[in-house]
């Protein structure tokens, strides 16, 4: 059984129809990347099954219970978060502030608070400054640590190394896979669709809010077509 099955689900904003029919499944510890064009629904999807907008058609189960239009609350104590691509930090409050942010149906979470500057040793040495101050690299470290102080078990990253220095970019991979390692399941949009593949055990490629195709992460990789169409060709 899936950690995660999207069956069927069509969403949008407002009469604006997004997703059309789109069926997904993320098991428990699994990385899947969603690729695509702009447009192609991966983000609306994201917010769907996150509770954020709430499906016309179709059903979003976790661990088998349908949680469509579940609101996003609830879905965190079930065990799910989500890391958006913009404001996704509080720049005013510290390093410290936004992962106790994270952790706000806990009230004993000092323990967890080491862990993640463990995990995150960079926050861990900047913990009382403020988080507008730090580089883009480092705030998307902050978001993603906000999201871990409750322990998921499957995080939703939309497109985590938007905006990054290529270097900055090869740490938050490392750290994207150190989370999946660790056993959290992930679901991630991403356009640095090469290094996203190699990270993940699945891929489903996306164009005009419909699934096109599935497959294991490197074999999306080696096909031509997939190459030539959404990896920018053969590298």
């Amino acid at each position: 059984m899936p950690l995660l099955e999207v069956q069927h689900v069509s969403s949008g904003y407002g009469e604006m129809r997004i997703l059309h029919d789109v069926s997904i499944r993320v098991a428990s510890g699994e990385a899947v990347t969603l690729i695509g064009p702009n447009g192609a629904g991966k983000s609306t999807l994201l917010k769907t099954i996150f509770g954020l907008l709430v499906p016309t058609q179709g059903r979003i189960l976790l661990d088998d219970v349908d949680i469509a239009g579940t609101k996003p609350p609830s879905l965190v104590r079930r065990g799910m978060s989500y890391v958006p691509q913009v404001e996704n930090v509080f720049p005013s409050l510290t390093v410290q502030e936004n992962l106790e942010m994270g952790a706000f149906v806990r009230h004993d979470f000092a323990e967890r608070l080491d862990e993640m500057y463990a995990f995150f040793p960079t926050l861990g040495q900047k913990r009382q400054q403020r988080v507008g101050s730090l580089s883009g690299g480092e705030r998307q470290m902050v978001a993603m640590g906000r999201a871990l102080m409750l322990d998921p078990r499957l995080l939703l990253l939309d497109e985590p190394s938007a905006g990054l220095s290529p270097r900055l970019v090869g740490t938050v991979f490392e750290k994207m896979a150190e989370i999946n390692q660790a056993g959290v399941a992930l679901l991630v949009v991403e356009q640095n669709a090469r290094a996203a593949l190699r990270l993940s055990h699945r891929g489903y490629i996306m164009a005009g809010g419909q699934v096109r195709l599935e497959g294991k992460g490197e074999h999306l990789l080696q096909d031509e077509e997939v190459g030539r169409l959404y990896l920018g060709g053969r590298r």
